[in-house]
């Protein structure tokens, strides 16, 4: 039986990807099998602009996602830095082979409109961030967008029973996790509209980053949306709603501690453990119809 499970794949515009593996059971002992597995490569996120005579290009950061929608995946990341506030913004977003600092690395550069404010110039990870965490490496969270979120001026609210089929709905969509196993979802949905996008990735900030990015360049306002998560609620999963004006965030897993008061300041609904027809609502459960 062989035993070179190495994949040699390297097509970074793949979302998924087949690679060998062995399997043993109690009853059957070892056999050979072919997977499918959820392709993970690393993104450099560069913005570009001009500052007087002179064009600068920095990179923010180096994260690790799955290739796909990488143009949402930075517009989200600096919407939620508060490099910019809306798409108009944003004069091109161009992907690259090698990135501002001659890194030969899939590149996704955004030249702005007008350069940061000079504190946000300064802005850099400085290293590579994990697919897991899209706060690590940010030298503080000083500077990120904090602000309140503005409520429903109809006063509308949301039905719980509709709140609670979200879950499965979103499962129903993931279809990179069908076949893997191995990549997590975020989805926009609004009362009216329904389902207005989603997305997956390895990284869950990638897929929210993918999700609101998607949003702000069609123009969506999401003041009146839910945003839908498939794994846990975490401080930046919650800033990065804040960020786009989203007022709900209901997840599949628990919230953190972080995110519940997070999301308590801001002024989102944060929703957790929304499965199996319930869930638990941390903040502002004045969006939810109590009649059900």
């Amino acid at each position: 039986m062989s035993s070179d499970l190495c994949c040699t794949e390297t097509d970074e515009t793949r979302a998924v990807r087949a690679a060998p593996s062995l399997r043993w059971s109690q009853r059957r002992g070892w056999s050979s099998a072919a997977e499918t597995l959820a392709v993970e490569a690393p993104l450099a996120l560069e913005i570009a602009y001009a500052r007087g005579e002179q064009d600068v290009r920095k990179v923010l950061a180096i994260t690790m996602r799955t290739p796909g929608h990488d143009a949402e995946l930075a517009a989200g990341f600096l919407l939620a830095e508060g490099l910019i506030t809306t798409g108009g913004d944003i004069v091109t977003s161009t992907g690259m082979p090698v990135n501002a600092r001659g890194e030969r690395v899939a590149t996704q550069q955004v030249r702005l409109r007008a350069a940061p404010r000079e504190d946000l110039q300064r802005l850099s990870r400085g290293l590579l961030t994990s697919s897991a965490c899209g706060v690590c490496g940010r030298p503080s969270l000083e500077g990120l967008p904090l602000a309140r979120v503005a409520q429903d001026r109809d006063g509308a609210t949301w039905s719980c029973a509709t709140l609670a089929e979200l879950p499965e709905r979103l499962r129903r969509e993931q279809t990179h996790f069908s076949v893997t196993g191995g990549s997590h979802a975020a989805a926009l949905w609004t009362r009216d509209a329904g389902l207005l996008v989603v997305r997956e990735d390895v990284g869950r900030h990638n897929a929210v980053d993918k999700v609101l990015g998607a949003a702000l360049l069609r123009n969506v306002i999401c003041t009146g949306a839910a945003l839908v998560l498939s794994g846990r609620a975490s401080f930046e999963l919650v800033q990065k709603a804040a960020a786009s004006g989203v007022p709900v965030v209901l997840a599949v897993g628990a919230p953190s501690s972080l995110a519940a008061s997070l999301a308590h300041a801001a002024g989102i609904t944060l929703i957790g453990f929304a499965r199996d027809a319930r869930f638990n609502v941390y903040t502002h459960a004045d969006r939810l119809a109590m009649a059900g």
